[in-house]
């Protein structure tokens, strides 16, 4: 939970272990992984950055055109496609409804 209370709405890296990533889509955080040979070094990302990243309403799972804009910083503009590790269709439930948590919340709600 503490990722997401801190504000955080996505990570983005080379790759990731099973339960990382699993456990950051349960708290509604999206997992994004850099393609081919990209990466934070190669495209000059400090970590100080803001970014604006826009993933298609109809996104399949697993969906390789994820865009991201660097907003800030020295590499302020730079546009660069990243794969969307939302592996599963319940996964895209979940971050569509902001995590397990609220989702099945909603879930709930619904049945009453």
């Amino acid at each position: 939970k503490g990722t997401a209370l801190l504000g955080i709405r996505f990570v983005l890296a080379k790759s990731f272990e099973r339960i990382h990533r699993s456990n950051l889509v349960g708290m509604g955080v999206v997992p994004l992984e850099f393609l081919g040979g990209d990466d934070a070094e190669s495209l000059g990302i400090t970590g100080k950055e803001s970014f604006t990243i826009t993933i298609p309403d109809n996104s399949p799972p697993g969906y390789t055109g994820v865009s991201v804009r660097i907003e800030s910083g020295e590499k302020s503009g730079l546009e660069f496609k990243v794969k969307l590790r939302l592996d599963t269709e319940p996964e895209l439930q979940f971050f569509k409804n902001g995590g397990v948590m609220p989702f099945v919340m909603r879930q709930l709600a619904q049945s009453a």
